[in-house]
């Protein structure tokens, strides 16, 4: 009998508007939509996740970032239900693990068509899974201070403002206590 299951960390999700987004792994063949998809997000926000000097992404990073490593990185994204390479990627969620740490980073990027519809929760609950699965202590993340949005629905996850941390001005270090359920 064939088995209709995805592979590991692969879902289909609809949202309100009842578009379906295939969630996956990031994948070496997204390289190049990566380059169109980071036009669509902030600049500042691009520089202070990304390092990208002008808030774009070149060749080489959009490389980079399509060929994660997979003992201390996850990259999903959100993308039409169409293969990696062709399908426009809505979505684009990161946890790594901070070297010499029991933290790991989290950046989550929407696309402004996307936003509001629940893709960002569902893709931080997958990170936040993911960071557990992996034994870590604290998960964090910068967010811009002006995106109540992001602020609102990561306290409503469990997650806090850290005045210890540094990020970059206009942001807002948000950390979860991976301890806590």
């Amino acid at each position: 009998m064939p088995r209709n299951r995805l592979p590991p960390w692969h879902e289909e999700f609809v949202l309100p508007n009842r578009r379906p987004i295939l969630i996956r792994p990031i994948r070496p063949e997204d390289a190049e939509p990566l380059l169109g998809v980071f036009d669509l997000f902030d600049p500042v926000e691009l520089r202070s996740r990304f390092g990208a000097a002008d808030g774009g992404l070149d060749e080489a990073g959009a490389r980079r970032l399509a060929r994660p490593d997979p003992k201390n990185e996850l990259i999903l994204v959100g993308t039409e239900p169409l293969p990696p390479g062709e399908a426009l990627i809505a979505g684009l969620a990161r946890a790594r693990v901070v070297p010499g740490t029991r933290d790991a980073e989290y950046t989550i990027l929407l696309s402004g068509f996307i936003v509001g519809l629940g893709l960002g929760r569902h893709l931080l609950q997958k990170l936040v899974k993911w960071s557990r699965g992996r034994y870590l202590d604290r998960l964090y993340g910068d967010t811009p201070a002006r995106n109540r949005p992001m602020l609102e629905l990561a306290e409503s996850m469990g997650f806090r403002p850290d005045a210890q941390g540094r990020p970059a001005e206009g942001f807002v270090r948000l950390v979860l206590d991976l301890g806590e359920e």
